[in-house]
């Protein structure tokens, strides 16, 4: 279901994506020693994107993808729209590629000035609006930035984000708010590419599968 909903649109891209984000470690798997999130469940993967910022070819492939996603609008004025803080710089280089206005969603009004959740470019009724996110974990940040925007009156497009998990309680969420979701790179994808072009052994990647199955089944039982 959750592989469905997110599955990229290019096979060729995901695979070279979830290549470099191996190789510069923005995702670490660590199924044998597994990493703590700070929800406090154990997992035997990470994903900090941040890591790209770092990396110039790796930020070019993903405004790339992003570019190529937002093709189906063409004709279409489109506002791009960055959940803070880590869509935002995806979200700049996205806009900046297709010259449109550029937002981005705070996770809640400022408490000064003038109040305002959504800065920069202001959508409203009948405006177009992508919103940009780094990660799909569970979808709760995206899906909180993209309720915002369809308060204005806009109408959200699609998210786009850079990689996700592929779990089954984000593509529930997705669904149940009507919100189309573009990845450039998923879950499965970076598990055959780890196993073909970086060693990931037969027992780690069943661990990995075993962990998206029931992440806090897995979690439990892995001292989380």
């Amino acid at each position: 279901m959750s592989q469905d909903l997110f599955a990229p649109s290019s096979a060729d891209r995901a695979r070279a994506l979830a290549d470099a984000l191996l190789s510069i470690d923005a995702v670490s798997l660590r199924p044998h020693d597994p990493f703590t999130w700070s929800s406090g469940l154990a997992a035997p993967i990470y994903c900090d994107n941040r890591q790209t910022l770092a990396h110039p070819s790796v930020r070019e492939r993903i405004a790339d993808g992003f570019a190529e996603a937002v093709r189906e609008y063409d004709g279409t004025s489109l506002t791009v729209a960055g959940t803070a803080t880590a869509g935002i710089p995806h979200a700049a280089w996205l806009a900046d590629r297709i010259e449109a206005p550029m937002a981005y969603v705070r996770d809640s009004a400022k408490g000064h000035g003038q109040g305002r959740r959504i800065e920069g470019a202001r959508p409203g009724p009948g405006d177009e609006v992508v919103v940009v996110e780094d990660l799909i974990s569970t979808g709760r940040s995206a899906l909180n930035a993209a309720a915002a925007v369809r308060e204005t009156g806009a109408n959200v497009s699609s998210v786009l984000a850079i990689f996700s998990y592929g779990l089954d309680a984000a593509a529930t969420a997705f669904r149940e708010a009507g919100v189309p979701c573009h990845v450039l790179t998923t879950f499965p994808v970076l598990l055959d590419v780890a196993r073909r072009q970086h060693s990931l052994s037969a027992d780690a990647e069943a661990l990995l599968n075993d962990w998206q199955a029931d992440p806090e089944a897995w979690s439990h039982e892995h001292g989380g």
